[in-house]
């Protein structure tokens, strides 16, 4: 097999192959690697050859990254990353979990950047290829997750272990994935924190994906009541303001190992914190409806609903602030960047239209 790479960066040597091999390596001279703010692809040429006979070929593109954690940091290409991700669930009003166009998946990337978020967390969906293609081109850190279930059998765990390894190998190439969801909110799981069996399947989906992939970071159990296999221990938390964000989990880590009142236990009965790092995998979903919009039937969000732009940055600026004042806070995922039919805590309404000023946004999250 000969490798070539082409376009922008040139100068790797080409590489041949001969038998039967499943890896190749090429070295790339002025190596450039792939981030949010420097989306760098080398665009690659495969071509199968019979002595001098050519057989087969295909176009793609690879990014070099790496992925990685250590002293309670995510890490990006060896450097310290805070991830600043939004939430986002993929709907259209036209044509809900299907993108209508190349358009406007390229429009929610573009815009989940214009706000200054540096990631998306694909809730509950496992998304359209060519979402990832779009956030390969842009720059966008994606979470891979996978839509669960709402009670746990024999068949849902053997369906989920299939499945979820279908959704891995598909997306495996991709440099914009940095991190594998399988599990929500104890989601198919309902009584992981007392059920053995159900804590060997979260533990089971764990080690299956870093099996599969051991360049990403993969979770358990997203939100609260972890096991020990994670990467990365995550929190949602709701809290309507700043302060009481700073205050609950200024005690990190040792408060991750005791009780919420009013909310689901962080860690398993019996448990312990891994030293893993800390990520508000879900908070904010501050509700607003713009002057001019007509309210729907049963709008929600967190907290009630702001009256004005400027209630929703000031109450957004405070939550933000505050997970990035915490000194074991590697990072944070809001909720939401658009509305979802009833939801009204989007960034933008359902059909896209920015509700307060993406600028804005982005200066506090600067």
């Amino acid at each position: 097999m000969k490798v070539d790479f082409k376009g922008e960066f040139q100068g790797a040597s080409e590489t041949r192959c001969v038998g039967e091999l499943n890896t190749v390596v090429v070295h790339l001279p002025a190596q450039r690697l792939w981030s949010p703010e420097r989306p760098d692809l080398y665009d690659a040429t495969l071509e199968i050859y019979q002595e001098e006979q050519l057989l087969d070929a295909v176009q793609s593109y690879i990014g070099q990254r790496k992925v990685s954690t250590g002293e309670g940091r995510i890490y990006l290409n060896n450097r310290p990353y805070f991830l600043k991700m939004v939430l986002d669930q993929g709907y259209w009003p036209e044509s809900l979990w299907t993108p209508p166009t190349d358009d406007a998946i390229q429009y929610d990337i573009k815009m989940a950047k214009a706000f200054g978020f540096n990631g998306a967390r694909k809730h509950q969906k496992v998304e359209d290829p060519r979402f990832l293609f779009w956030a390969d081109r842009y720059g966008l850190l994606v979470s891979g997750e996978m839509g669960n279930a709402q009670s746990f059998n024999e068949d849902y765990a053997s369906r989920m272990v299939k499945e979820w390894t279908d959704v891995v190998l598909r997306d495996i190439n991709h440099p914009c994935i940095i991190s594998w969801y399988p599990i929500n909110e104890s989601w198919g799981v309902p009584q992981i924190r007392t059920s053995r069996r159900q804590q060997d399947h979260a533990r089971s989906l764990y080690f299956l994906t870093r099996s599969l992939d051991p360049t990403r970071l993969a979770v358990d159990n997203d939100g609260w009541e972890h096991t020990e296999a994670t990467d990365i221990f995550t929190i949602h938390d709701y809290a309507p303001r700043g302060e009481l964000l700073e205050t609950r989990y200024a005690a990190l880590p040792e408060m991750a190992e005791k009780p919420r009142p009013g909310q689901p236990a962080l860690i398993i009965n019996g448990g312990r914190y891994n030293g893993t790092p800390f990520v508000m995998s879900e908070f904010g979903g501050i509700a607003y409806r713009p002057a001019g919009i007509e309210g729907k039937s049963e709008e929600w969000g967190y907290s009630g609903i702001e009256p004005t732009e400027e209630a929703f940055l000031s109450r957004f600026e405070g939550l933000a602030k505050a997970l990035r004042r915490l000194p074991l806070m590697a990072g944070y995922c809001y909720t939401q960047l658009t509305d979802v039919e009833q939801e009204i805590n989007g960034l933008m309404t359902y059909d896209r239209k920015p509700k307060v000023d993406p600028e804005k946004v982005s200066k506090i999250q600067q």
